[in-house]
């Protein structure tokens, strides 16, 4: 009898041990994917986001309008909503989005690349902050602290408009992060430093020491073996499985061709359709199999978190 694969049984890793699960406690941080539509290709993204892929429509206003009603007729805890892609700021109705949730009087984190999509968006964006400066913050995604590297991820040319865009953000007093990758290798101390060293030169008021102002993500490759999580993990690592982000989080998608929006599990498993959970909160209400060797390791593993 052939041994079976991993991250093949929900219940069970290929050892037979018991699998980890995650309880779900509530939405606290609901993401919006607003299309995979992007203009750019990166090399390592997650999401397959590129100028032709499709597979994730475009979301609607009237799509993010359901959810949020729903949240409240549940009363959840939501307090957060995050907002990514694809490129958001290619999404037609991204401004009216933004607005709904704004006014909702929830707190929204935008995931750019800051290039020309967003500036097509500044005036809508200025009218934003200027209404809703506790609750909007931007998060720019820039891969490293020198143009090389960043193109090496995202094509020539990707980087001086990430800067400009970044740049305007900051001196137009947005909440502003950025988000850089551990690709190279490098120390979190160095990059760090590196980062610092960028932001000091091109005047972008972000403190690089800070976590939560400079997020560098662990990577994620399909061909690492990634050992499975089971039950025993949680206290073999000294970890709570109240941290992962499914624990609290859901992201609401239109898949191509789809009648209506759905939930995933997490921002990170747009595709695979076990974790899609539902088309309404109350279907995805419910626990999270750690069935993906994205949970091990990003989540687990590398400590990671979108939110």
């Amino acid at each position: 009898m052939s041994m079976p694969h991993a991250f093949s049984d929900p219940d069970f890793t290929a050892k037979g041990e018991p699998r980890a699960r995650v309880t779900f406690r509530g939405l606290e941080m609901l993401w919006l994917n607003t299309g995979t539509l992007c203009n750019l290709a990166c090399t390592h993204c997650y999401i397959e986001s590129s100028p032709t892929n499709d597979r994730l429509a475009y979301l609607k206003q009237s799509d993010v309008r359901q959810f949020l009603d729903e949240a409240a007729q549940r009363n959840e805890p939501l307090t957060m909503i995050g907002i990514t892609g694809g490129e958001p700021f290619m999404n037609p109705e991204i401004d009216a989005i933004l607005e709904d949730c704004l006014s909702a009087d929830l707190d929204v984190m935008v995931l750019t690349n800051a290039m020309t999509p967003m500036r097509h968006h500044r005036e809508a964006l200025l009218a934003l902050n200027t209404r809703y400066r506790a609750q909007l913050s931007l998060r720019v995604s820039l891969d490293h602290f020198t143009a090389s590297r960043h193109e090496e991820e995202r094509g020539p040319g990707s980087w001086q408009p990430s800067i400009e865009g970044l740049k305007w953000l900051s001196a137009n007093g947005f909440d502003i992060a950025v988000a850089g990758r551990t690709l190279w290798g490098e120390s979190e101390t160095d990059l760090r430093a590196g980062f610092a060293a960028l932001f000091a030169s091109e005047s972008v008021a972000i403190d690089a020491n800070d976590p939560q102002r400079l997020v560098l993500f662990p990577e994620m490759d399909e061909t690492t073996d990634v050992p499975e999580i089971t039950t025993a993990c949680w206290q073999i690592l000294d970890k709570d499985s109240q941290e992962l982000m499914c624990a609290n989080a859901r992201m609401l998608v239109r898949r191509k061709n789809a009648s209506t929006a759905s939930l995933t599990a997490c921002t990170l498993l747009p595709y695979d359709p076990e974790f899609d959970l539902g088309k309404s909160i109350a279907e995805a209400a419910h626990d999270v199999a750690l069935n993906h060797r994205h949970c091990a390791q990003f989540c687990v593993l590398g400590g990671g978190s979108c939110g």
